[in-house]
């Protein structure tokens, strides 16, 4: 399968006083629009995910409605994984994803530095990640038979300033 690790779009700065719940902070304007260039461009590229497993966080959320909308999969292929809002666990991701096919595609949204951590975890078996400047709106591709340690192979890596 083909794990399309997303790391969610510009969102509103840290504000104690308007996002007291640093979970709640919405995208904003720019980040919409950078999120639907770049879905638009995977789309293009026909690397679209069958389901897209997002964070619950309003940022992550945000972020899956406009990579599904996108893409044209759909609202009911994105589902919430509260996984992807804490240190990355591959038996709690793996049990969300399910069993995949070889050819399937999933997206993961989620935040860093969790994402990059995920993304040591599944090349390396590491989460003592190389360190990867993963913008917003980045994506990484990464070919695995499963969700597992070092059971992946990196097939590219986009960001948003690279389209």
């Amino acid at each position: 399968m083909l794990i399309l690790l997303v790391r969610h779009a510009q969102a509103a700065e840290r504000d104690s006083a308007l996002y007291p719940d640093d979970s709640l902070r919405p995208l904003v304007g720019k980040g919409r629009r950078t999120q639907a260039r770049v879905s638009r461009h995977l789309a293009s590229c026909r690397l679209v995910p069958e389901e897209v497993f997002s964070s619950p966080w309003r940022r992550a959320w945000q972020t899956a409605a406009i990579l599904v909308r996108e893409t044209g999969i759909g609202k009911k292929r994105r589902t919430a994984c509260p996984a992807l809002a804490e240190e990355p666990r591959l038996d709690r991701l793996a049990e969300a994803v399910g069993p995949r096919g070889g050819d399937d595609i999933v997206a993961l949204v989620g935040h860093e530095p969790w994402l990059g951590e995920l993304a040591g975890l599944l090349l390396t078996g590491s989460g003592n990640r190389p360190e990867i400047d993963f913008p917003k709106s980045g994506i990484i591709g990464i070919d695995a038979p499963m969700i597992g340690s070092a059971a992946g192979t990196l097939r590219f890596f986009l960001t948003p300033d690279s389209i």
